[in-house]
Order: structure tokens, then C-alpha cells, then sequence
């Protein structure tokens, strides 16, 4: 006869040593990571970009990604005369566990107004990711970080359904947008450019 199983009580989850953003930029700046891998800082851990397309190599760059990043940064002429330009796939620092790299994020001011420092919260009008196999964690985890830090307009190009995904109006305390609605080609759509300010421009524009 096998003896009887013994039940055994739940383990609680390991704790997780998380890094802070000084601890990150030292391990680049001492070679433990290399400037330009494709890593991100979230909730304090180091994670993969995942910028590929869905069944391809996760350490690819899909086409259609690499298209509408490319569309992105086309708008920085209209966004300059505005007051702000758009950043392609640079970092944000949102202290202490986060520094993601979003795909285009809309910063006030001029890029040498950020040789000292990198653009955080109070400089981030919008920020951008463009989705294909990531739109999961790009619809929650990422969601959430910039929720959290008050971001005021998030907006994920969503190349699984072809449409736009416009998240405004961050509840920081709760980690979620108040607001969200969907764009599709045929429609306006609304980037933030300042507080008050947006450039309207068609969707189809940043659509591939």
C-alpha cells in the first residue's frame, strides 16, 4: 500500500530583493549591464523588452513594430512647435523601482533641457507602447506603473486588433486610468502635449 500523501501547508511567496533606479544606473555605469541592452526597470526588477511579433523570436524586433516606432518619431516637427518633441524608446524615471523605456513618450520642453538628468513624471505629457506579442503585460503591468506615477495620457498602439487603446485620467493611489476608449484608423486621434494642450492627427497616421 503507498503510503498516504500528507498535506502540506501553502508556502508564502520568496521575497524579492528589488533593485532601486540609483542601483540600476550603477550597474551600468560599472559594466554589469551594457548602455543599449534591452532591458527595463520594473518594480524593481530587470526585464526583457519585448518588442516582437506574436510566434516570433521574443529578442526580435517585429516589422510592424519597427514601422510605427518609425511613424512615431515623424511627429516630433509638429510636437516641437507645440513645446514638447517625442522621445523613441529612451528611458523614463519614475523612482524608486521603475525605469521603463516606452516606445515613444512626449516630453515638454527640448532634449537638451535633459543632459543632467532623465525626463520623469512632471516631464512626460503621453507616453506610447507599441504592442504585438507584449499587449497583455502592456494592458496591466505597464498600465500600472504609469498610473501609479501619474502619467497624465497613456496610449498603447495595439497591433493585434488593428486599433488604438487611449488611457486617461491616472488614479496613482489605485494604479489604473479612469478613462480609456479605442481608436480606430478612421478616427481622430488626441496625443497630450502639455496639460491642457493635444495634437489632433489621424489615427492612421501611427497605424501601420
Amino acid at each position: 500500500m503507498s503510503p498516504a500523501l500528507i498535506a502540506q501547508p501553502q508556502a508564502p511567496p520568496p521575497r524579492i530583493a528589488r533593485i532601486t533606479v540609483d542601483q540600476y544606473h550603477r550597474m551600468i555605469k560599472t559594466g554589469i549591464l551594457r548602455e543599449g541592452d534591452p532591458i527595463e526597470l520594473l518594480d524593481g526588477m530587470l526585464v526583457y523588452k519585448d518588442r516582437s511579433a506574436r510566434g516570433k523570436n521574443p529578442m526580435g524586433i517585429g516589422e510592424l513594430h519597427n514601422v510605427v516606432v518609425s511613424l512615431l518619431g515623424r511627429l516630433t516637427a509638429r510636437l516641437e512647435a507645440l513645446g514638447c518633441y517625442m522621445q523613441i524608446q529612451g528611458p523614463i524615471s519614475l523612482p524608486p523601482h521603475h525605469e521603463p523605456e516606452p516606445d515613444g513618450a512626449i516630453v515638454k520642453g527640448v532634449p537638451r533641457d535633459y543632459t543632467t538628468r532623465l525626463p520623469g513624471p512632471d516631464d512626460v505629457c503621453c507616453v506610447i507602447e507599441v504592442a504585438d506579442s507584449s499587449l497583455a503585460h502592456d494592458r496591466t503591468t505597464k498600465l500600472r506603473i504609469y498610473a501609479q506615477a501619474g502619467i497624465p495620457q497613456y496610449v498603447v498602439i495595439n497591433l493585434v486588433d488593428s486599433q488604438i487603446e487611449l488611457y486617461e485620467q491616472p488614479v496613482p493611489a489605485e494604479g489604473r486610468y479612469a478613462n480609456a476608449a479605442v481608436v480606430k484608423a478612421g478616427e481622430t486621434l488626441a496625443l497630450r502635449t502639455s496639460d491642457a494642450g493635444t495634437l489632433q492627427l489621424p489615427a492612421a497616421q501611427v497605424l501601420p
